[in-house]
């Protein structure tokens, strides 16, 4: 009797957990956000493959925006001998199919999902393969949805955001150097300078499963992500990146953020993506002076 209760439990969280998430889409139905993308990827000035890659989908149909949201995301493959070309875009179309496929109303579920399944797929390609062996890719992805921003990070590709003048690195690399700092064997300073500092320890592709992080915000307006791999931050700091999205739009900061990394070195593949939340208004509530009227025209 003891283990039926637990288990009958367990099925009312699930479905109130479920009933949360539907109530979340039904409340992302009024809500109408206006954003400025821009992205560049360049092969540096070392490689020979470009193994970044970037992706986007915003759905036009207001029911799969509403309950899915908008899905972008930046991949930085490995593996040598174009492997890890393929494994990031095997990564990014494959976690977005997966993830608007998923009918779960659960955003952090559905993502967590959906790169589980590309991971999967990329190391059974590697096993199938010899010449994929080995291959990977970083992930970082970025879902709007309503008023919320849902962040998933394996590896070391970074998702930041300039908020009021500020910029914070929302995400946490999965690399030795990091986890050396974590527990004070190394400084900041010192992991930068670090002959080791481009050593991940989580990645999609590299076992049968992968463990993503999770990260929510809520949104507000004037906020601006940028999504990059670690060709930009191995050569330009945080504030760096914070006065170009400042002083330009996302187009024009991300080309200059990437000619400011290859002017530097350009050791990697470099690429960035910029998305800037220009209004958010909730129509029928108006919660934001905003664009509501032009929307419900007719």
């Amino acid at each position: 009797m003891e283990d039926e209760g637990r288990e009958i439990t367990a099925k009312i969280n699930t479905a109130e957990l479920i009933e949360q998430w539907e109530q979340r889409a039904e409340k992302a139905r009024e809500v109408q956000v206006i954003t400025l993308l821009g992205a560049k990827t360049d092969l540096g000035r070392v490689r020979e493959n470009n193994e970044d890659k970037f992706e986007f989908f915003q759905p036009s149909d207001s029911e799969t925006l509403a309950k899915k949201g908008s899905f972008y995301a930046v991949a930085d493959g490995m593996g040598g001998h174009s492997a890890g070309q393929i494994a990031s875009e095997l990564a990014l179309k494959t976690a977005i199919k997966a993830y608007y496929a998923d009918s779960s109303p659960v955003i952090e579920e559905s993502l967590r999902a959906s790169l589980q399944q590309a991971n999967a797929l990329i190391f059974d390609t590697a096993r199938a393969i010899v010449e994929r062996s080995g291959m990977g890719t970083t992930m970082t992805a970025l879902v709007i949805r309503g008023e919320d921003a849902f962040i998933a990070q394996v590896g070391d590709s970074r998702c930041y955001r300039l908020r009021d003048g500020r910029i914070e690195q929302l995400t946490e690399d999965h690399s030795w150097v990091n986890e050396q700092v974590k527990r004070g064997g190394l400084s900041e300073e010192e992991a930068e300078l670090s002959p080791f500092r481009n050593v991940i320890t989580r990645s999609l592709g590299n076992a049968p499963n992968v463990e993503v992080d999770i990260f929510t915000e809520e949104l507000k307006v004037g906020d601006t992500f940028l999504l990059c791999s670690d060709g930009l931050t191995g050569h330009v700091k945080a504030d760096e990146m914070a006065q170009a999205m400042k002083k330009a739009s996302p187009s024009q900061a991300a080309q200059d953020l990437v000619d400011l990394a290859l002017e530097r070195g350009g050791r990697d593949n470099v690429t960035v993506l910029i998305l800037s939340i220009i209004d958010i208004t909730v129509c029928g509530k108006e919660k934001r002076k905003g664009l509501c009227a032009l929307f419900n025209r007719g």
